[in-house]
């Protein structure tokens, strides 16, 4: 079953974000693309950054990324936006954890957050050696 309680009926877009803060950030010229709006590119690694740091704390060290699952890109970043990535878990197997991530900005000038970007990346607890290792049991 699919929860579905913070989410608009006319588009699926959820209304609040998922999860927890992880990371926070001030889009500048240097990220624009060629059409003069934020590079997806640079959006992605934010958000790897955020998952990242989500998933290190669930595997109580290193972690790795190991699959973009889903990305959706719904509205454009702009220079001067402030971009937040919220960032919950799906699922934690032995090694691996599914991690939601969603990433919102606050336009200039404007109160709201509006979701631009959600995807699901998975993650790999890793020892000091780059081996997969099981994540602890969770307190």
């Amino acid at each position: 079953m699919t929860d579905t309680s913070h989410r608009h009926a006319s588009d699926g877009a959820p209304t609040m974000p998922r999860g927890q803060l992880s990371l926070c950030t001030l889009a500048m010229p240097a990220d624009t693309n060629a059409n003069g709006d934020i590079f997806g590119g640079w959006l992605l690694s934010q958000m790897d950054i955020a998952g990242g740091i989500h998933a290190s704390k669930v595997a109580k060290g290193r972690s790795v990324t190991v699959a973009i699952d889903a990305m959706t890109f719904r509205k454009p970043v702009y220079v001067g936006d402030v971009v937040s990535v919220y960032t919950d878990t799906i699922r934690t197997g032995r090694t691996s954890i599914a991690v939601s991530v969603e990433a919102w900005v606050q336009r200039r000038q404007e109160t709201a957050l509006v979701l631009v970007t959600d995807g699901r990346f998975t993650y790999v607890a890793i020892n000091d050696q780059g081996q997969p290792h099981a994540i602890p049991p969770q307190t």
